[in-house]
């Protein structure tokens, strides 16, 4: 790599933490490419030589997001029994307990809006639809006689309780619940699901 590209490289990275720390401490709202490009030593506009947009700049915050959010829900995985129930009430509160932890990053991965018309690029959706083998490999377990096609869209049903649940309940305005109360309650209520879906 020549030392221009290396340079490049270089301050890309930097950039991408910069807009991490930003998003982390403020929100997307509190984004701002010219602090940015301040904080990295550049011009503002020498960002978007390192980055296409804001909107890539933003993914790529996410892609880093989801990359711990993904150690995360391996390490969940790990501990404790095996059985495919038990596992699934384990990442649900390890997911919970992720939002709580990183809670601007964690809201910037569903907040975040391309520019109209603008798909989100494949990659991005890739990194995304791949966190779900931690709920379809449990659920395949449970249930071997369904398709891949069942399975996809029970894993997403799981995943849209456990998050409608972690989303209201982390809300900071009106209906806000402590942390280890909310833990306690999307187990029983995976608990509660996938119960339900066996007897079935």
């Amino acid at each position: 790599m020549s030392k221009a590209l290396e340079r490049r490289a270089k301050f890309r990275e930097e950039l991408i933490l910069a807009a991490e720390r930003s998003i982390s401490a403020g929100g997307l709202a509190g984004l701002k490419t010219r602090e940015l490009a301040r904080d990295i030593g550049v011009a503002n506009g020498a960002v978007y030589n390192l980055v296409a947009d804001v909107d890539e700049l933003i993914l790529r915050v996410g892609s880093r997001t989801l990359g711990r959010l993904d150690a995360a829900l391996t390490e969940a995985e790990a501990q404790g029994s095996a059985s495919p129930r038990d596992t699934l009430v384990r990442i649900a509160v390890a997911y919970c307990d992720f939002a709580a932890e990183n809670l601007e990053l964690w809201r910037a991965l569903f907040e975040h809006r391309m520019a109209p018309g603008k798909p989100v690029p494949e990659w991005a959706v890739d990194e995304q639809m791949n966190l779900f083998r931690h709920i379809y490999h449990p659920l395949a377990a449970l249930f071997p006689k369904r398709t891949p096609a069942e399975l996809g869209v029970t894993a997403r049903s799981l995943f849209s309780a456990v998050h409608g649940m972690v989303l209201l309940g982390l809300e900071q305005k009106l209906i806000a619940v402590p942390v280890e109360a909310l833990r306690k309650e999307i187990a029983a209520i995976v608990r509660a699901m996938v119960d339900g879906l066996t007897a079935n």
